[in-house]
């Protein structure tokens, strides 16, 4: 079974309060100490993004580690890789992170990982790398399509709700041709998906949702369904 979990926002990183959702990518390992291993690329593996990782995580049930690039814990990145159990992919400059795994191989690498049953996770830049394609701020002065590894099919549009310039970027994109349909998720909002198919959508914040978006000579946005954790 494959399996990604992308994350819109949230998480440890934006709410270090609320487990909700780093607690349900656990879960998902279905082991009782799961090996979680944190990737920061495309933040340039920033000191204080993997302090607020192991923060979280080494008060949870599972072995936190982490992959730096920059400072690579060895020459051997595919065995350190496939003896995980999760992946989780953290945000900043999905160009940089899609460049820097390229050069090093992770692509690869990961997708053997996901192609062995590693549950692969991620936020922002972490979500939208999974996909075809998506809406990035990488480049700079707005919002821009980007491709991407190609794992699941379609666009990912992370931060739906919270930057205001997200949904009309989205919408604007998928409307001009210049993105496929896809998948667009609030802060607080996790879609797991098993192979190429939606499993579920969960979220940690009452009002968070997902959203699908196509185009049928004009675009369409259906909201979809989510699971509040905080009802369990």
């Amino acid at each position: 079974m494959k399996q990604i979990i992308a994350l819109g926002g949230g998480g440890f990183s934006m709410e270090p309060e609320n487990p909700l959702l780093d607690t349900y990518i656990l879960q998902q390992s279905k082991r009782t100490n799961p090996k979680i291993c944190f990737v920061p690329t495309a933040s340039g593996d920033a000191d204080s993004y993997v302090s607020d990782f192991y923060r979280f995580f080494e008060k949870m049930p599972c072995e936190p580690s982490h992959l730096s690039l920059f400072r690579p814990p060895t020459r051997d990145l595919e065995s350190f890789v496939l003896e995980k159990d999760i992946i989780y992919v953290g945000g900043g400059n999905t160009k940089n992170l899609l460049v820097l795994w390229k050069e090093w191989g992770l692509d690869e690498i990961l997708r053997k990982a996901w192609n062995q049953g590693i549950l692969l996770a991620g936020i922002s830049a972490g979500s939208i790398c999974w996909f075809e394609e998506g809406v990035t701020d990488s480049f700079g002065g707005g919002l821009e399509p980007i491709k991407a590894l190609g794992f699941l099919k379609g666009s990912n549009c992370p931060h739906y709700d919270c930057e205001e310039d997200r949904r009309p970027a989205y919408h604007r994109l998928v409307g001009t041709g210049a993105l496929g349909g896809g998948i667009a998720a609030d802060d607080g909002v996790a879609i797991h998906f098993i192979d190429q198919d939606v499993h579920k959508i969960v979220s940690s914040r009452p009002t968070a949702k997902a959203y699908s978006l196509s185009f049928d000579n004009k675009v369409i946005e259906t909201e979809l369904r989510t699971e509040y954790l905080g009802d369990n």
